[in-house]
C-alpha cells in the first residue's frame, strides 16, 4: 500500500492454463471462511480467476482497520498490483455483498477502462445515513458491527464457548447508558469507530466527506448490476445508486428480493444473477442477461416480475388515511380527537422484524404481539374487496404533538391475513430536535416519514395496517427525551404523544398503488 502497509491475499485460478479474466473481492471478514472459500471457488471453476484480499488490519493484513477510511486508496493501490501481474489478462470485474459492495463505490470512477463490471450486492456509497436513520442511531448494528470484528478472528472453537457470553454481553449493551461505554460493555473494549459515529452524526458534518463515495457513482463507467434486498439495512443505499446510475445514463440492472442482512435465501439468486454478469461483460457472451433490467419479488404474490426501470411506471400514489377507531380509509377523516399514548425511553418500544443486521430480529415478523403494546397505535383498513398491488417508495405524514421537545415517531406498514397475522412490510423513523419541524399556532408539527420501499400485494380480504410508535428498540437507540448528546445521555423522560387526524390534520399513509 501507499503507506508500506501489506495487505494479503489468495489468488484461485482455473486448472488447464491461460489467463483467464479476474473477479476482484476485498473483504474486512477474511479470505478462508466457508462462505468465502466456496464462492471464489465457484467462480475459478466456471473459468474465472478470483483475488481476495483481506482489508487492512484484518486477518494478517497490516495496518489498522478503521471502517470506509482507507478502502479507497487500499483499492486503487491493489487494482495498481493486480493489473502488473503477469497473469492479468487485462480484464476484471468486482464483486461482493454489504462492506465487499462498498469497496466498490471507492474504486469504480479511478479503475481504469480494464474494470468491465461491478457486482454491488446490499451496497451503500457511504454510511452516515446508514447509521443515523432519521437523525436516530442504528444502535444494534452498529454495537453487532462492533463486536463481530472484536470476536471475528478468535480460534472456532473458542469463538463457539463464547457464543452465549457474548449474546449475554450484547444483550446488556443494547440496554446500557451512556452508549458511548456500550461497545466496551459488549466487546469488552473501546472502538475508535464507534465513538466517531456517535460524535459525528449530523447530516452536515465534514468528517464523513474522505468516506464518501456517492458523487463518483455515475463516474463508474463499467455495468453494474446491483442486488438487494427489501428487508435489508442497505435497500435504500442499494436503490439510490440505481438512481444515480439511470440518471447519468449507465443502464444499471437492479434485482430486489424479499430478503434481509445475511439471508440464506438471497445467495442463490445473487450466485446466479453474478455468475450470468460476469458472463456477459467478461466473457462477452450475453445470452444469459434478461431482457428486464429491473427484477422485483412481489411479496404476497410471491413472485418475481420484471420492469422497465425503478420505482416501476403504473403504481400512482394513492393516499390513505388515518382515521378515528384506529381505521384507515382512502377518504379524508372527520373533525375528531387526536390518538394519544405515553413513550417511557426506560421501557422503549421493542423492534419485532424489520432491517438490521442481525438477523435474528429482521425481515418478516408477526407483529400481533407488538400490536397489543399501549405505546402503539394501530389504525386497519376493511378487508380488501380486491388484491391491491404496492410497489415502489414509501411515505408516512403525522401531525403530532409531543410533551417534549426530543422524541421520536416510528410509523410501519403491514399486511394483514384473515387471520389477524400483521405482517411487517417497511417502516421509518424521524427523530424530533428543536426547529427541525415548524410548529404550527397550535403546537402541532407535520412530520414526514420516508418509509422502506417494498414490493407487495395486498390480497383480497386482507386488510392494510398502520402503526405509529416512538422507538423500534434496538435496532434505533431510544430517545431519552432529556436533549442530551446522544453518545453521553443518562436521564430518562417519558414522552406523552398525540396523534392527529382531522380535517386540518390529516395524518396518512402514501402508497404507489398498481394503476
Amino acid at each position: 500500500m501507499p503507506d508500506g502497509a501489506v495487505l494479503l491475499a489468495d489468488h484461485y485460478y482455473p486448472t488447464g492454463g491461460g489467463n483467464p479474466p479476474t473477479v476482484l473481492i476485498r473483504s474486512p471478514y477474511g479470505r478462508r471462511t466457508t462462505t468465502f472459500d466456496a464462492v471464489a471457488r465457484l467462480f475459478a471453476e466456471r473459468g474465472y480467476q478470483v483475488l481476495i484480499q483481506s482489508c487492512r488490519g484484518t486477518f494478517g493484513s497490516g495496518g489498522k482497520f478503521f471502517p470506509f477510511k482507507d478502502d479507497r486508496p487500499d483499492g486503487l493501490a491493489t487494482i495498481a498490483w493486480l493489473k502488473q501481474q503477469p497473469w492479468f489478462s487485462g480484464e476484471f470485474a468486482i464483486f461482493g455483498p454489504s462492506y465487499l459492495s462498498f469497496v466498490q463505490w471507492a474504486v469504480g470512477d479511478k479503475a481504469g477502462p480494464e474494470l468491465k463490471a461491478l457486482i454491488p450486492v446490499v451496497t451503500a456509497t457511504d454510511f452516515r445515513t446508514v447509521l443515523h436513520p432519521g437523525g436516530s442511531f442504528a444502535l444494534d448494528t452498529t454495537l453487532n458491527f462492533s463486536q463481530s470484528i472484536t470476536y471475528q478472528e478468535a480460534p472456532p472453537f473458542k469463538a463457539a464457548l463464547s457464543r452465549p457470553k457474548l449474546a449475554r454481553r450484547m444483550a446488556k449493551a443494547l440496554m446500557y447508558l451512556p452508549i458511548n461505554e456500550a461497545d466496551r460493555v459488549a466487546a469488552s473494549e473501546t472502538k475508535d469507530f464507534y465513538q466517531e459515529w456517535l460524535v459525528h452524526a449530523s447530516p452536515a458534518d465534514h468528517w464523513w466527506d474522505s468516506m464518501d463515495h456517492r458523487a463518483a457513482v455515475p463516474q463508474a463507467k463499467a455495468p453494474v448490476h446491483l442486488i438487494g434486498g427489501f428487508y435489508d439495512v442497505l435497500c435504500l443505499t442499494t436503490l439510490d445508486c440505481y438512481r444515480l446510475l439511470h440518471e447519468a445514463g449507465r443502464n444499471p440492472y437492479l434485482t430486489i428480493g424479499p430478503w434481509s442482512h445475511g439471508a440464506s435465501g438471497m445467495m442463490p439468486v445473487m450466485l446466479n444473477e453474478s455468475l450470468k454478469w460476469l458472463g456477459g461483460y467478461l466473457k462477452n457472451d450475453r445470452s444469459g442477461l434478461r431482457q428486464a433490467p429491473v427484477r422485483l419479488y412481489v411479496m404476497g404474490k410471491n413472485q418475481w416480475k420484471d420492469f422497465a426501470a425503478w420505482p416501476p411506471e403504473g403504481y400512482p400514489p394513492q393516499t390513505w388515511y388515518l382515521q378515528a377507531g384506529g381505521e384507515l380509509a382512502t377518504s379524508k377523516p372527520s373533525g375528531s380527537e387526536p390518538d394519544r399514548y405515553r413513550y417511557d425511553p426506560a421501557d422503549p418500544t421493542p423492534c419485532f422484524g424489520g432491517t438490521s443486521l442481525v438477523t435474528t430480529n429482521s425481515g418478516p415478523k408477526d407483529n400481533r404481539k407488538l400490536e397489543r403494546r399501549k405505546d402503539v397505535l394501530v389504525y386497519s383498513s376493511a378487508p380488501l374487496e380486491h388484491d391491491l398491488e404496492v410497489i415502489g417508495s414509501l411515505r408516512v405524514t403525522l401531525y403530532v404533538k409531543s410533551s417534549l421537545q426530543h422524541t421520536d415517531f416510528f410509523a410501519r406498514l403491514c399486511d394483514v391475513a384473515p387471520s389477524g397475522k400483521s405482517i411487517n412490510l417497511s417502516d421509518g423513523i424521524v427523530r424530533l430536535s428543536p426547529g427541525r419541524f415548524a410548529v404550527a399556532a397550535d403546537g402541532v408539527q407535520k412530520v414526514e416519514i420516508e418509509l422502506w420501499p417494498t414490493a407487495n400485494c395486498f390480497l383480497q380480504g386482507h386488510r392494510i395496517r398502520v402503526q405509529v410508535s416512538s422507538g423500534s428498540h434496538p435496532r434505533y437507540a431510544r430517545n431519552l427525551g432529556s436533549g442530551e448528546p446522544l453518545a453521553t445521555g443518562t436521564r430518562l423522560i417519558p414522552a406523552d404523544q398525540q396523534v392527529f387526524h382531522d380535517t386540518v390534520h390529516p395524518s396518512a399513509i402514501i402508497l404507489p398503488v398498481q394503476g
